[in-house]
């Protein structure tokens, strides 16, 4: 045994020599407590993690469940839309309705909801939903209709022809006494015209208008096959079976003396040229005759 100053001295040695050390490797000073480091057994959630990572998996598990409550928010289809042989991919929930996709359609095509034929085995029912239908994913909706501006440059044309024909006819002496009208109707009204009814405007009747003369003076009749979308002009030795969209424009005028009768004229061609002329025609069918030809109906 060493006396008791030898030790204390030996002691004194010892530590200074063990603090030296920990001063160049940065080692902890003897006896500091190792729970006072971050992550140390005593450290809470905000400076590391406990022993049995009871935080960590409560933040997983969170996790998990904001994103399983996010997925089952709507289920999604997706569908191939195919209008004016154009395609556009659109995505809708199961649960939208019929109504909700026109909707949808509207915005990516500028088709009115309205002016819409959507079809998907057969025409699409508005206020049922995709699932009601058994829309599957993929599925090919075909949409049928037109735009405003498709329907008003059908039109235009056809109503500016008539508005410039209208205007060269103002500036002409009336149809009635020109020379080359003035051959058919100085024959006179036809024995077996159909009669006429002035100041009164009726639809077509559904037997042919008959007993009327055409340019050359022979007899001329009148069908309109709605069904087929036609007029057949017929004479004696012929019927003429015209699409009504080929007919350009429709024009007619009162004859003097006779204002109860009309001369009509149906433009098949681009000139005056292709006009082919009825005289005789009941004034009370003039107004049906032109808005029939002239396509003046709703379109759906």
């Amino acid at each position: 045994a060493l006396p008791g100053a030898l030790r204390g001295g030996l002691y004194t040695i010892i530590m200074a020599a063990a603090n030296e050390v920990a001063a160049t490797t940065g080692a902890e000073e003897p006896g500091m407590d190792m729970r006072e480091l971050p992550g140390g057994e005593g450290s809470s959630p905000a400076t590391g993690s406990s022993p049995d990572g009871e935080g960590h998996r409560e933040q997983l598990q969170a996790t998990v469940s904001n994103g399983s409550d996010a997925e089952g928010v709507q289920e999604l289809v997706e569908l191939k839309v195919i209008w004016n042989k154009n395609k556009y991919e659109v995505t809708c929930g199961l649960d939208s309705t019929g109504a909700e996709l026109k909707q949808r359609i509207h915005s990516l095509t500028g088709l009115p909801p309205a002016m819409q034929k959507v079809m998907y085995k057969g025409l699409l029912p508005e206020e049922k939903t995709l699932r009601e239908i058994k829309v599957t994913n993929g599925a090919k909706i075909m949409v049928v209709g037109s735009t405003i501006n498709d329907v008003l440059a059908v039109n235009t044309p056809k109503e500016a022809a008539q508005q410039e024909v209208k205007a060269e006819e103002n500036k002409k002496e009336p149809l009635c006494r020109q020379k080359q009208h003035r051959k058919v109707l100085d024959k006179g009204k036809p024995d077996d015209v159909m009669p006429s009814v002035k100041g009164v405007q009726e639809r077509l009747p559904t037997v042919p208008l008959s007993g009327m003369y055409n340019k050359s003076g022979g007899k001329v009749r009148l069908t309109f096959k709605l069904e087929q979308d036609q007029l057949w002009i017929g004479t004696k030795e012929r019927t003429e079976k015209l699409p009504m969209g080929s007919i350009k424009n429709v024009v007619s005028e009162p004859i003097e003396g006779h204002e109860d009768y009309h001369m009509m004229a149906f433009q098949l061609g681009p000139t005056e040229a292709s006009y082919y002329w009825v005289y005789w025609v009941p004034t009370q069918y003039v107004d049906a005759i032109k808005d029939t030809v002239l396509g003046k109906w709703q379109y759906f």
